[in-house]
């Protein structure tokens, strides 16, 4: 008995074994994870949480988004400019809810603006650039089409997540092939200003059962790196995702809260 037990527990064991390092997951490339994870999404709504670190700097924001593939509209709030400012995405719009320290700035002391990357008011041209990507930095939609256009996928596999199951993807993105629609801040010129320094941004990414994103988190070290801060500086953007499928009614302003700065 004993002669034939053992190598019927190798036996169990290994195809346990093979069984978990055969384990797959659900995309093979990159295009086919934006793909699918696109479609898994679309038109649904989720609740998000998002950390941006630079060194000792620390910024926090939440909200919800509601995703579509005609663009997605969220709600959120930040600590931006050290106190909290509440921003509004409506079909690729971005809103901010004005400091009351700043109304007197806006005619009628309307408490809403819109803001642009290359407006020519004086709030947009403070912030603006700034402003438009913390809003657009938390739309999975728009991560995933960065994905599509310039990932690389770079390793996979299964992980657990705050207690649940998911798959996680490790991928790089090719800063080049993202044209214009850089994350975090960067413009061309910055990166221009690199000399081809910046090659590529490490992404992460974590899907529930239903391929919906958990988390993501974007390294920006290599930005740093390139900028010339010692190798030891760390910068990342990470998003976490709730309660997909959740209510969220999401809207623009009313018009007559909206307001127009004079350009400067």
């Amino acid at each position: 008995m004993r002669k034939t037990a053992l190598p019927a527990v190798v036996l169990a064991l290994g195809a346990l074994l093979g069984a978990c390092d055969g384990e797959t997951v659900s995309f093979a490339d990159a295009r086919a994870l934006a793909d699918g994870t696109t479609s898994a999404i679309d038109g649904k709504a989720a609740k998000f949480a998002t950390d941006v670190t630079a060194g000792a700097m620390r910024s926090k924001s939440q909200g919800q988004a509601r995703v579509a593939r005609a663009g997605t509209a969220l709600t959120m709030t930040t600590d931006f400019l050290g106190e909290p400012l509440e921003l509004r995405l409506i079909d690729k719009v971005v809103f901010a809810k004005v400091p009351e320290s700043a109304r007197e700035d806006v005619p009628g002391g309307k408490p809403w603006v819109k803001v642009s990357a290359d407006g020519a008011d004086p709030f947009s041209q403070v912030a603006g650039g700034s402003i438009d990507q913390l809003a657009k930095q938390n739309d999975p939609g728009r991560a995933l089409d960065q994905i599509r256009r310039a990932g690389t996928l770079v390793e996979s596999g299964h992980a657990e997540l705050d207690g649940v199951s998911a798959e996680h993807y490790r991928l790089d993105l090719d800063v080049a092939a993202l044209g214009g629609d850089l994350p975090a801040g960067l413009s061309a010129e910055a990166v221009g200003e690199l000399g081809g320094k910046l090659g590529k941004l490490p992404m992460e990414l974590w899907l529930d059962g239903a391929h919906q994103p958990l988390r993501v988190v974007l390294d920006l070290a290599p930005v740093l790196a390139a900028s010339g801060v010692p190798d030891s500086a760390q910068a990342r953007i990470t998003t976490r995702y709730t309660d997909w499928g959740t209510q969220a009614e999401i809207q623009a302003p009313p018009p007559d809260q909206i307001g127009e700065i004079p350009a400067g």
